[in-house]
């Protein structure tokens, strides 16, 4: 079970503090991830503002008559489990701040222009002479080096670019990104990959080191099958919609009531299939005996079995799949996702105190590392900006009067 609300994490990453000068989605699912595992996060915003992500909305919070608060879903998203301290690292005082609290952590994670901090004195190479052990990862839309490396990133740019959304929609339609900023997301999996590594080489060697990800080698490296497809063929994969390029029959079928997904991964389970749709017949045509002759037959396949779901009733052809051990299922909607028993058991939907909400509480996605010894935590909801600005500073020994000059 996953504890919520304990202070004290106890988590596997307890004892690790990371200072957090990034923002939108990337840097943010890093730094909640290390923070659910128990790191402490110091989240540093702009005052006034804060991340940008606090009025991507609607929706929002809403507090106790209903009006909506600064604190939209997008935020709330990717920010819990961390201190948010308000300084701009534009003035010279709080930059110097900022590398005060540096000196007493383990962590920057960053996602500024290539070259953004250096004047703030807050890059690498000025933060690592203070503190030589110091982990640094820097997130930016096409990495350190490169032609591209001065262009801004964005999730949407980092799919066009590396090639997602040409692969993604209905073959006749226009190429389709995905639904949410997955190239966000997965880049912030793998900064979160590679900060533990580093830590590791830290504790083992005494050695920091910078960590250099952009968005569009993350989502180059997910195009997996389709792009060693490519590499090993030279022929451009075409969309086909939710069909697999390598698996037939794995896509979308109309039932007569709905739809739903038929994953077929192998030919004993293409078999256990026509049975249960009670089509033997393609089971024992020739042209279908195989998955490869089953790719190269693909579209006549496909129509047959097509025709035929769609006089089965949803339920009745998931049941028959089920019983069969053929994969598949329903496409649940979120309202069915969320509501879903299987998402309760997995502790997946969560709910977190939060001050300005009306209710007392928000909903929020549960973390999905479910581990034996060291359980995640839910132990602070995502800050208002500069929530935390007193209790940080004071506790890295700043005097009343010092913190009296910042709130001014």
């Amino acid at each position: 079970m996953s504890a919520i609300n304990s202070q004290r994490s106890g988590g596997a990453l307890s004892g690790l503090r990371i200072l957090d000068l990034s923002r939108i989605l990337a840097g943010p699912t890093c730094t909640q991830l290390l923070g659910d595992m128990g790191a402490d996060v110091i989240k540093i915003e702009r005052p006034g503002e804060g991340d940008d992500t606090r009025t991507w909305g609607p929706p929002y919070v809403v507090d106790v008559q209903g009006n909506p608060t600064r604190e939209s879903a997008y935020y709330l998203s990717a920010n819990r489990n961390k201190r948010s301290v308000a300084l701009d690292i534009a003035k010279p005082q709080d930059a110097e701040k900022v590398r005060e609290l540096l000196l007493s952590c383990d962590v920057v994670v960053e996602n500024f222009k290539v070259g953004g901090l250096k004047k703030y004195g807050l890059d690498y190479e000025s933060l690592s002479k203070l503190k030589p052990d110091l982990v640094y990862c820097s997130i930016t839309g096409f990495g350190q080096t490169g032609p591209n490396a001065h262009r801004p990133g964005y999730d949407l740019l980092a799919q066009a670019f590396g090639g997602i959304m040409s692969i993604t929609g209905e073959p006749e339609g226009e190429p389709m990104k995905v639904g949410v900023g997955v190239a966000d997301v997965i880049c912030g999996l793998y900064a979160t990959v590679a900060i533990l590594a580093a830590i590791r080489h830290r504790d083992q060697t005494g050695e920091g080191q910078h960590i250099d990800l952009a968005l569009v080698d993350s989502q180059v490296s997910w195009l997996v099958n389709a792009g060693t497809n490519y590499l090993a063929s030279g022929k451009l994969p075409r969309r086909l919609g939710n069909q697999h390029p390598n698996i037939v029959p794995y896509q979308v079928f109309e039932t007569a009531d709905g739809h739903v997904v038929v994953a077929v991964g192998n030919d004993s389970q293409y078999r256990a299939f026509c049975k249960a749709i009670s089509r033997n017949d393609l089971a024992s045509d020739p042209r279908y005996s195989t998955n490869g002759s089953r790719i190269e037959h693909r579209e006549e396949l496909v129509a047959d079995i097509a025709m035929t779901l769609r006089q089965i009733d949803k339920s009745t052809l998931v049941a028959a799949m089920e019983a069969a051990g053929v994969p598949g299922g329903p496409i649940n909607n979120l309202e069915e996702v969320f509501s879903s028993d299987q998402v309760a058991a997995r502790e997946m939907k969560i709910s977190i105190p939060h001050p300005a909400a009306g209710s007392g509480q928000v909903n929020l996605i549960g973390n999905p590392i479910k581990f034996s010894r060291t359980p995640v935590s839910y132990r602070r909801h995502p800050p208002r900006c500069g929530e935390h600005t007193q209790e940080v500073l004071q506790e890295f020994g700043l005097q009343p009067g010092e913190l009296a000059k910042i709130e001014d």
